[in-house]
This record gives structure tokens, sequence and C-alpha cells, in this order.
């Protein structure tokens, strides 16, 4: 009972990255981390990953996202306008 409430807690304080059980194609239990935005960064996944897996550490199955946008095509060196996706996929040790 206390670990669902430990790993609710934790995504409370977390922000908007999100963290949900997915099976890989092994068969293995892993974690699929969104944290998607303009207010969110690869840095958060990954601090989300590490908070998800209680410090026992962790190794990345796969990462999907938006491409980096060239400097050239930001306003204001702000890319403004598009939707950064940022998902990473990992596997507690």
């Amino acid at each position: 009972m206390n670990k669902p409430l430990t790993l609710l807690a934790l995504l409370a304080l977390g922000g908007c990255a999100t963290a949900s059980s997915t099976y890989l194609v092994n068969g293995k239990q892993g974690l699929s981390i969104d944290c998607s935005g303009e207010a969110m960064s690869w840095a958060k996944c990954y601090e989300k990953a590490d908070a998800s897996c209680a410090g026992t550490g962790y190794s990345i199955v796969g990462t999907d996202g938006s491409p980096v946008v060239p400097e050239s095509d930001k306003t204001l060196g702000v890319d403004v306008g598009n939707f950064n996706s940022r998902n990473i996929v990992v596997m507690c040790k």
C-alpha cells in the first residue's frame, strides 16, 4: 500500500512529467516517461526516471522526441509555436 502512495507523491512533486508502466518487447516491465512541452526538458525526463526507480538506477531502453530547431528558425531565440515532444523508456535495475 505504501509503494503506490509513494509513487503518487513523486509524480505530484515531479511537475508535469508523467511515468506509466509499459511492457518491453522481451516481456519485462519498464516505464514510459513523457516530459513533452515547452516548460520541460530532457533533464526532467532523467530526473523522473531516477525518482521513479527509487534510487536503484535505470537503463535507458529508448528515446523519442522532436528534433532540435536551428537557431535561425527561432523567434528572438525561442522556438515559438512548435510542440516539443520528449519520451524515454527505461527499465529499473
